[in-house]
């Protein structure tokens, strides 16, 4: 069992966190940053830092792994002056989104900011994403073609 899942292994509010944030774009990220007001300070442990990473794949999606080939990322570190530290990783270059998503990450360690980043910052994220995801959907179904094979017997 991975320390980012809970005993039934389901993925843990941080790690689920972690992965809205990497993928909304930095403009709304920033935005909704904004819209929290005063936070706690924050000091840089890695500044954000560019590079590449390896793309994994599997076969037909659960079959043996494979390198895919590389993308580039963007990961920093930040640590709060109470003392809680938070990681942000982004893919492509996004300096500063890799660094508010770390700031994010270490304020949602702490209790009372829990709820607070859930409803202002996360949940929103969430219904965009999804609006997004089913805007993509209606496209690609407008585009789908139907196939049907006409089945001869031989003989008669």
């Amino acid at each position: 069992m991975s320390s980012l899942t809970d005993p039934a292994g389901a993925p843990t509010r941080r790690q689920r966190w972690l992965s809205i944030l990497a993928k909304a774009p930095a403009e709304r990220l920033e935005a909704l940053w904004h819209a929290l007001g005063t936070v706690p300070d924050y000091s840089i442990l890695r500044r954000p830092e560019i590079g590449l990473v390896m793309v994994k794949g599997r076969v037909s999606g659960s079959g043996s792994a494979f390198c895919a080939g590389e993308m580039t990322a963007t990961r920093a570190a930040v640590r709060l002056t109470t003392g809680e530290v938070g990681f942000g990783y982004v893919g492509g270059r996004s300096p500063r989104q890799a660094e508010l998503i770390a700031a994010i990450d270490a304020l949602g360690q702490r209790p009372e900011w829990q709820e607070r980043l859930e409803g202002a910052v996360i949940a929103p994220l969430v219904t965009e994403a999804e609006a997004r995801r089913r805007l993509l959907a209606s496209r690609s179904a407008a585009t789908k073609v139907e196939f049907f094979t006409v089945a001869r017997e031989a003989g008669t």
